[in-house]
């Protein structure tokens, strides 16, 4: 059988631990004997990132940008026991918003819908899609300890004046954060998820705390308000598709009774939370689809969970692992689906298709990863577990 070529390569961004394994085994089993795989790749494992003083995550993210898709593997963002563990130089910051920061995307994430496998919320029938702005809050924040005495907030504008405020008053010993955001980010946000509403017809609710957060949630709600009435509201109205606003402990509630079929705009640090609660209420984390959309439409698509550290370790000492590799399977498939439609290859458009249906259907038919045995039921299907390798054959069979 004759590969299928590829014209313009994807960015490959490698990680760490278990997911760096299985990331070599997706394209040893299931692309490369069907597709001339064609990538720049960029080695974002931590090993790397501290021998070249994570100027690797920059030159990754400016390679995305010029090829236009990249696909990315799960990384490890170092705390004081990865320093350790590794004998970093520094504690690096998270590769994910370092790339995120780059791109002024806005994070899109939805879970993957098996047949025999219900979510915990048995209301939800449809996806529901985790909308994450990527861009400051916490990730681009500046904190640091204090001792008795005042932590002040000061803004010194271009002719020298200067805006001060008390933080707080420090009797004793504590900590103070200061996080920040951009109006231009905000906007670019408002408008990627507003544009995803409408090419999936679904619906958007959009949530802060600004009955807290005055002024800094109070201008997240603001731009979206605004936007939606001079950009979108007659083209939501014409789809028949709402936008709401409201508390993000009402759209928590909301969210619990709805069936789903929402998209959820979420601040940056909402959205990494609420994706992996969504996520793990529709089975499993390995179950979620991530795509990072830039303004100017740069893709880059990865799994949304982290390096699965325990199977590493039982992995490296050689004992068989079932760990489940359908998120970075989809973060494949999603990137050589992009990469097709931008080259107008439909053969490669095909492929990743076939490949995320013979996925589904792998464990719709009963083969599955151990993580998903105990959520699999259906009738007249007894379900078998699988090493993640025999997995992977048993999709490429499929295919």
């Amino acid at each position: 059988m004759e590969k299928i070529k590829m014209i313009t390569p994807l960015v490959e961004m490698d990680g760490d631990e278990m997911t760096r394994v299985l990331w070599d085994w997706i394209k040893e089993i299931l692309i490369k004997p069907f597709v001339e795989l064609k990538t720049e790749y960029y080695d974002l494992g931590l090993v790397n990132r501290d021998l070249t003083d994570d100027k690797v995550t920059v030159e990754s993210a400016i390679a995305n940008k010029k090829y236009g898709v990249a696909v990315k593997c799960a990384t490890i963002t170092p705390n004081a026991q990865r320093m350790t563990e590794y004998n970093l130089k520094s504690m690096y910051k998270s590769p994910n918003g370092t790339i995120r920061a780059m791109l002024d995307g806005t994070v899109f994430r939805a879970p993957i819908l098996v047949d025999g496998i219900t979510p915990y919320i048995p209301t939800w029938k449809k996806p529901i899609v985790i909308a994450r702005h990527a861009y400051g809050d916490i990730y681009k924040a500046v904190d640091g300890t204090a001792g008795k005495g005042k932590a002040e907030l000061v803004y010194t504008d271009r002719d020298g004046n200067k805006t001060q405020k008390t933080v707080f008053d420090f009797e004793g010993d504590g900590i103070v954060l200061a996080m920040h955001n951009t109006d231009k980010s905000i906007e670019s946000f408002a408008r990627a998820c507003f544009n995803y509403a409408l090419d999936m017809k679904l619906p958007l609710w959009f949530s802060t705390k600004d009955t807290i957060s005055k002024v800094y949630d109070g201008k997240f709600k603001e731009i979206f308000a605004r936007i939606y009435e001079n950009e979108y509201k007659e083209k939501f109205e014409s789809a028949n598709i709402e936008y709401m606003y409201t508390l993000i402990d009402d759209v928590v509630a909301r969210i619990v009774r709805s069936e789903g079929g929402i998209v959820w705009a979420c601040k940056n640090y909402d959205g990494d939370v609420m994706s992996d609660m969504v996520a793990t209420a529709y089975g499993s984390l390995a179950m979620m689809t991530s795509v990072l959309v830039s303004p100017d439409g740069v893709y880059e698509y990865e799994a949304a969970h982290g390096t699965v550290t325990r199977h590493y370790y039982k992995y490296i000492k050689g004992e068989e692992t079932s760990t489940n590799p359908v998120a970075t399977i989809f973060a494949w498939s999603g990137a050589l689906k992009k990469r097709g439609e931008m080259d107008n290859l439909p053969d490669l458009v095909d492929f990743a298709e076939r490949l995320e249906k013979a996925t589904i259907k792998t464990i719709e038919e009963g083969e599955m990863t151990g993580d998903l045995v105990g959520l699999f039921k259906k009738e007249g299907v007894t379900p078998k577990k699988l090493t993640s390798r025999e997995f992977l054959q048993a999709i490429a069979k499929r295919i």
